[in-house]
C-alpha cells in the first residue's frame, strides 16, 4: 500500500470525501489546472487534526484550497494531497453583540452577508471578493482602502502535529498580503471577528458601491485569479502594464484583461503555461520600460 493509498483509507474511516486524480480546473476560479493525486473534502476540525498529522508522518506534501481564487495550479497537475474545508469549517456564529467567530471555509463574501445580517460594519471591503476566510487571513485581503487585519481578533489554526491553537491579533504579523501563516506552515481553520453595529441599509448601501465598483473596473465577466502583482511602492501593477501597452496583450488563451491590466484572464482556454508565459512577458517588459520590479501576488501551484 502507498502513502497515497493509506491516506485516503483513512479519510474514508474518518467519514471525509477523498477522490484520486480530482480535476483542478473545476476547483479554481482560473479554471485551470491538472488533477490533484489525491482531494479530500474535510467536515471537522477533529478529522482535519488527524489527517494533516498523519499526512506529515508520511512526508507527502498537502495544501489546503480554500475557493481556488488566488492560485495558477500546474497543466501537470499536483503531486500532493489537497485539502478542501467543507461542513463545520462553513458555520458562522454570533458571540455577542459585535463578535462573531466563522470556519476558514465559509466565502468572504458569505461572511459578508452573515455581518450584514447582523447589522454588523466592518467587512463591506470584502464584499465581491472571490476567496475563502481562511485564504483571506492567510494572506490579508484587502481591498479600496480596508484589510482582513482591520477586523480579525483571534484566528484558530491546527499545527503540522495535528493541535489546534489560537493566535490573537498582535501575533498574526499582517503586513501587505501576508500573515504569520505564511511562514509557520499552520493550518487556518476559523476566526473571530470584531465588527461595529450600523444601520443595516447603510451597510447594504456601502456593499453594492464597492460591487458597483467592481463590476465597472475589473473582469469579472472572465475566469481569472484576481489582482495578479502585488502592489509596487508609489505606483500601481495595472497602470505600468497599461503604460507598457500590454493592456490586451495574450499568450495562447491568457490575456491581459482590456478592462483592467492588473487581472490576466482566461479567455476559454488558457493553460497554467500560458498564464506564466505571459506573467513573464510582463514583468521583463516592465522591468525594462519602468525599472519596477513586479512581484506575484498569485501563488504557482506545481
Amino acid at each position: 500500500m502507498n502513502n497515497y493509498q493509506a491516506v485516503f483509507d483513512l479519510a474514508l474511516k474518518l467519514g471525509c470525501k477523498p477522490v484520486f486524480d480530482a480535476p483542478m480546473s473545476t476547483k479554481t476560479t482560473f479554471k485551470i489546472g491538472g488533477n490533484a493525486k489525491l482531494y479530500i473534502e474535510v467536515y471537522k476540525v477533529p478529522q482535519l487534526s488527524v489527517l494533516i498529522k498523519f499526512i506529515n508522518e508520511n512526508e507527502l506534501s498537502y495544501i489546503v484550497l480554500g475557493k481556488g481564487s488566488n492560485v495558477v495550479v500546474s497543466d501537470d497537475g499536483l503531486d500532493r494531497v489537497v485539502l478542501h474545508l467543507d461542513g463545520d469549517f462553513k458555520k458562522f456564529e454570533r458571540l455577542d453583540e459585535n463578535t462573531v467567530y466563522c470556519g476558514a471555509g465559509l466565502s468572504l463574501m458569505g461572511l459578508c452577508r452573515e455581518a450584514e445580517n447582523c447589522s454588523l460594519s466592518g467587512l463591506e471591503f470584502a464584499w465581491g471578493i472571490p476567496g475563502s476566510v481562511g485564504g483571506a487571513v492567510f494572506m490579508n485581503a484587502g481591498a479600496y482602502g480596508g484589510e482582513i487585519k482591520d477586523v480579525v481578533y483571534s484566528v484558530r489554526h491546527i499545527d503540522r502535529d495535528g493541535r489546534v491553537g489560537t493566535i490573537k491579533s498582535s501575533g498574526l504579523n499582517f503586513g501587505y498580503r501576508h500573515s504569520v501563516y505564511k511562514e509557520n506552515g499552520f493550518t487556518v481553520i476559523g476566526a473571530t471577528f470584531r465588527l461595529k453595529l450600523d444601520n443595516k441599509t447603510e451597510i447594504r448601501n456601502r456593499m453594492e458601491d464597492y460591487m458597483g465598483r467592481r463590476k465597472d473596473k475589473q473582469p469579472i465577466e472572465f475566469p481569472s485569479a484576481g489582482s495578479v502583482f502585488r502592489r509596487p511602492e508609489g505606483n500601481y501593477a495595472g497602470a505600468l502594464i497599461e503604460k507598457c501597452g500590454l493592456k490586451g496583450a495574450s499568450v495562447g488563451g491568457a490575456q491581459v484583461s482590456p478592462k483592467h491590466a492588473g487581472f490576466i484572464v482566461n479567455t476559454g482556454n488558457a493553460t497554467a503555461s500560458d498564464v506564466k508565459a505571459l506573467i513573464k512577458k510582463i514583468q521583463t517588459t516592465v522591468k525594462k520600460e519602468t525599472g519596477y520590479d513586479l512581484q506575484r501576488e498569485i501563488i504557482y501551484l506545481d
